[in-house]
């Protein structure tokens, strides 16, 4: 560590370790969601037994399985917090568990069974969980007292970059799992990942390597101000995670709902699987329209704080959802309904995505104390893990003996718009009493203030 700088550069400007973090996660994020976009098609249709023989799984035994490894995913950022903020700093987590990631792209990419595929999501569930909050806290990290005021622009590129990956992978795979087979359709997701992991050690010169903290961090975590700070962020956590299980039943639920509809649009007939690049695009049209033009206008009318912008994304995400239901009500009755309903539901969910996510990367990141910056943003990433979880039980609990749903159709749908609506009625009460703080590296800690 003694040949790397140990803290942020002195500069009003931005930080010249930033593009390599954000190529980093450009690539990253490309092979992630890639892989992800044809799970639940490649479990139901492709899936094969040692013989070779098609085995596949039935609609809900995927749900379940996909939400268990978004779960799990999701939860590893703890552990990978851990190793960071205590033992080997973020950088070094970051390198070593990438590898993790990359060989999990290359067990799904040889082994089209269940073994292969079990095998290879564990080892991709280390790999990103380990990594996530290890890379957003890294970014933050580059930024002193001096150029704190890019911080939220930087976090905004960082996710600008997320989307921008996701995009063209959520195209991509999806034709290559049709045109060339499994083992293609993964493993170019593998090779992006190994590109992810050569763009960010050839940034290592320029990175800030923030020292792990060792017993620091658990002095921190433990004094009467973290074990406050813990339980005020899991509270908002546990709120949060209600919107990340509608969310991520975009790649499973969703997907499964578009192979009933027409899905001819623009001219073109998509593959349900590449509904989901609609998503990102809309993040990368959604994010300058925020900053620049509805954010601007409604603080003219009222404030517009990191909560109250979360609670409005709540909201919306409650609306995608009843337009999902009335989806299924109409294909239900025989009617073979048009994706751009769908289309519409995605413009929902994803203006609540940004409102949600978009917000939350830096409320977290700016909400944890130095020593400390890891640990909370995997708290901010449990919030998806609790959500997958959510939906896998709710999916394992629906499944009749005879493979057939307790909960099916437009009531599948109301279910999680009814148990996101109390939710926002709960988020908004506990919000209201929320106090805030505010942590940059090099900066003296701030005392509390009203949110």
């Amino acid at each position: 560590m003694a040949e790397y700088r140990t803290a942020p550069e002195d500069t009003p400007n931005m930080p010249s370790g930033v593009p390599y973090i954000v190529g980093n996660e450009l690539a990253e994020r490309f092979s992630y969601y890639g892989m992800r976009t044809i799970l639940v098609v490649f479990m139901t249709q492709h899936l094969r037994d040692a013989s070779g023989s098609l085995a596949t799984m039935t609609p809900e035994e995927a749900k379940t399985a996909f939400h268990t490894f978004g779960a799990t995913a999701y939860f590893m950022p703890l552990i990978g917090a851990l190793l960071a903020d205590v033992w080997l700093g973020k950088y070094r987590t970051i390198m070593s568990i990438s590898l993790f990631y990359c060989l999990g792209h290359l067990a799904l990419a040889l082994d089209e069974t269940r073994l292969g595929l079990f095998s290879g999501l564990a080892l991709i569930a280390i790999g990103s969980g380990g990594i996530k909050p290890c890379v957003s806290a890294h970014v933050g990290d580059q930024f002193g007292p001096r150029n704190q005021g890019l911080l939220e622009r930087v976090f905004g590129w960082f996710y600008f970059s997320i989307n921008f990956g996701s995009f063209f992978s959520h195209l991509l795979t999806p034709w290559l799992l049709v045109h060339y087979g499994s083992s293609v359709a993964f493993g170019i997701p593998g090779v992006l990942m190994f590109i992810a992991t050569i763009v960010f050690w050839l940034g290592r010169h320029h990175f800030a390597h923030i020292p792990p903290a060792g017993n620091g961090f658990l002095h921190e975590l433990t004094s009467k101000n973290g074990r406050a700070l813990v339980l005020r962020l899991f509270g908002l956590v546990l709120f949060i995670s209600v919107f990340w299980s509608l969310y991520e039943q975009n790649s499973s639920a969703w997907v499964l709902q578009a192979e009933r509809m027409d899905r001819t649009f623009l001219g073109i007939t998509w593959l349900a699987p590449q509904i989901t690049a609609i998503n990102p695009i809309l993040v990368l049209l959604f994010i300058p329209l925020n900053s620049y033009v509805i954010y601007p206008a409604v603080t003219k009318l009222f404030p517009l704080p990191s909560l109250r912008k979360i609670s409005i994304g709540f909201v919306f995400a409650v609306g995608a959802y009843l337009v999902s239901a009335f989806i299924e009500m109409r294909l239900d009755a025989g009617e073979r309904l048009n994706i751009g309903w769908q289309v519409f539901a995605y413009v929902l969910l994803t203006y609540a995505e940004v409102l949600i996510y978009g917000t939350g990367l830096e409320f977290f990141y700016s909400q944890a104390p130095n020593r400390m910056k890891s640990f909370v943003m995997s708290l901010f990433l449990l919030a998806i893990s609790l959500g997958n979880a959510i939906t896998a039980l709710v999916n394992l609990f629906i499944q009749g003996a005879d493979g057939t749903s307790r909960l099916s159709g437009p009531a599948y749908y109301l279910f999680f718009a009814a148990l996101m609506a109390v939710t926002t009625i709960g988020f908004v009460l506990y919000a209201s009493r929320y106090r805030e703080q505010r942590h940059v590296q090099g900066s003296p800690e701030p005392g509390a203030v009203n949110a």
